[in-house]
């Protein structure tokens, strides 16, 4: 409760913020209309009293405190749309933990039928830990975070992203106020970037640029004195006028270039701005962590909020166009366009090659941002020590599903210690079986991504999760139930050959086949499986296969979930136990439904 109650003071606060900023920006407009009245007082009085120079002078005065009132509205805005989307991030946060809801994407793009454990373990899309854990607004961010869910760091890289995600988690404002500056991203076409960068690599050519580049700084001084020398000698008028005509005719003639230019790069300019914000947010931060100082040290290297700063305000120089009265003045002085297309160009050749890794730092960040939060919203989870050793290792206490709710979620502890082992769990329909093994799944998923995991305590090999759970056919492959479990099956065995530590979780291994052959096979599996050292965990309702201890007690342990019969009643606890099970419920779960099953 303490840190919803953060976050709902921080709501109000924010709240408060945004409709400050949006008085403001509404103020600033109605003195934008007064401005432009006071544009067509200029036009009345100076036709009046036929005198250019008040057209002249009124223009430029006013012009010059409309692009002001155009700037100071333009940073309320900004100020009012952050505000806005920090109530979001922390409303975010409070659903997040009341209700597993998430405003960023459930990652199911990334989900794949044939990944090892994605599909079985819940890591994708609705109600997926991808879902519980995402704040990443950017694509690349998202794709960052599903690639660190998708394979097992190494050791170093854990216990760097543990450290990193540490120092995160005491900047709980700081995170917040950066996701609600990459909200933005959330809510952009995912391919933005993409074409940015695209533009940025293709140069636009432009032709006469070297002499347009020398024209466009001496223009502006070229028709000042030409309406000064208008002005004390009146036959020289059409002077002025010539210049001007010229000017516009030059910016025409490459109107195809600025149309090119203002294509993709136009579009983005408010854009880049924002992220030169971010930038500047995780420069300006002081780190603790080794992960957080490399990737920073990166940016400074560059000089980035600086660069895509500049070449923000370029692109938004560029769009001064979009206002036509705005935009014929500038042409007609500086030749605008052409002024600022040259220098995105100048800008292109020096920096180019710098932009996409700096992305890719945010994307890192994003990663990081999202598996903080569940550091954050959840302190009763703990960071899990990374186990060496040539045998497993998988010491949980309290260990549960971070995908159950807190009130509901039943907690289970489980040992192996530097060892080879094969655990065969039996039970009852019901009692826990798979759950308990996507427990173990999942959360050795978060513990080798360098997350917090769902446990009071717990001590991980890194190894690479395989399951075999939510085997179904195929109608678009041709594909049956067993034919799937045997493709399964097939990509394990490779597996335990070709990888190093292999972590196995089948749930009810050959259920597409009859009961003689599900036995023999799965104890051919299993012997299999034994024969090359392999680790894991099967949950089954076949005792016989609990019998295997007994040909390898060395290598097989048996565990079991059970119920409790009480007036006709079943009651489970949900709790693993050492042994195998010796009470079922499948004769009780007919009989509820009207099926009575006779002994034979």
């Amino acid at each position: 409760m303490d840190i919803i109650n953060n976050y709902q003071q921080q709501i109000t606060v924010a709240q408060q913020e945004a409709d400050k900023y949006k008085k403001l920006a509404n103020t600033y407009s109605l003195l934008r209309l007064g401005i432009f009245a006071l544009m067509i007082v200029s036009v009345y009085l100076a036709i009046v009293n036929d005198n250019f120079t008040i057209l002249l002078i009124g223009f430029v005065v006013l012009i010059s405190c409309f692009m002001w009132l155009v700037a100071r509205q333009s940073e309320f805005e900004r100020q009012k749309k952050y505000f806005r989307d920090l109530v979001k991030v922390n409303e975010n946060e409070v659903e997040s933990i009341t209700e597993h809801a998430n405003i960023y994407t459930d990652g199911a793009l990334f989900a794949n039928e044939k990944h090892y454990y994605s599909s079985d373990l819940d890591i994708f899309g609705a109600s997926s830990l991808f879902q519980l854990l995402n704040r990443a607004a950017t694509f690349n961010g998202g794709a960052k975070l599903a690639n660190w869910l998708g394979a097992p760091a190494i050791k170093q890289t854990v216990l760097l992203r543990q450290e990193a995600v540490k120092d995160l988690s005491h900047k709980n404002n700081w995170k917040l106020e950066l996701q609600a500056r990459l909200l933005f991203a959330n809510r952009e076409d995912v391919n933005q970037l993409q074409q940015l960068f695209a533009y940025l690599h293709v140069p636009l050519n432009l032709t006469g640029e070297k002499w347009l580049s020398r024209y466009v700084k001496v223009a502006p001084y070229l028709l000042l004195a030409a309406i000064v020398l208008a002005y004390f000698y009146p036959l020289a008028n059409g002077i002025p006028i010539l210049v001007g005509l010229v000017n516009l005719g030059i910016v025409f003639s490459k109107s195809f270039y600025i149309k090119k230019a203002d294509l993709i790069a136009g579009k983005i300019g408010d854009t880049l701005n924002n992220y030169a914000i971010v930038f500047d947010k995780i420069e300006q931060e002081q780190w603790q962590s080794a992960y957080c100082n490399t990737l920073v040290q990166q940016l400074k290297d560059g000089n980035t909020s600086a660069k895509i700063k500049q070449l923000s305000a370029l692109i938004n120089k560029l769009n001064y166009h979009l206002n036509m009265i705005v935009g014929v003045i500038l042409n007609l002085f500086f030749l605008w366009d052409i002024k600022q297309i040259i220098a995105i160009e100048n800008w292109k050749r020096d920096n180019q090659q710098s932009l996409e890794a700096a992305f890719d730092v945010i994307a890192e960040f994003e990663a990081l941002l999202s598996i903080t939060s569940s550091a954050i919203n959840y302190p009763d989870w703990c960071f899990p020590q990374i186990a060496d050793g040539s045998g497993y290792t998988l010491i949980a206490k309290e260990l549960a599903h971070p995908l159950i709710s807190g009130n509901k979620r039943i907690e289970n502890n489980y040992e192996l210690e530097d060892a080879f082992k094969i655990d065969i769990i039996t039970g009852s329909n019901m009692a826990g079986k798979s759950t308990f093994l996507r427990t173990a799944g999942i959360n050795t998923v978060l513990a080798l991504c360098g997350a917090p995991v769902c446990a009071s305590a717990m001590q991980v090999s890194v190894m690479t999760i395989i399951s075999y759970m939510r085997i179904k056919d195929s109608l678009n492959e041709s594909t049956s139930t067993f034919k799937a479990e045997l493709d399964r099956l097939q990509m394990l065995l490779a597996a335990v050959e070709s990888e190093d530590k292999i972590f196995f979780l089948i749930d009810e291994m050959l259920r597409g086949t009859n009961s003689v052959d599900k036995y023999l096979g799965s104890k051919a599996v299993i012997e299999r499986l034994i024969s090359k050292k392999a680790v894991g965990m099967v949950a089954t309702h076949d005792l016989q296969i609990a019998q295997l201890e007994t040909k390898y007690p060395g290598y097989i342990r048996n565990f079991y979930f059970d119920i409790q019969v009480k007036d006709g009643e079943m009651l489970f606890d949900y709790k693993i136990k050492d042994g195998e099970c010796k009470t079922f419920n499948a004769s009780l779960l007919l009989k509820q439904i009207g099926i009575d099953v006779e002994a034979e």
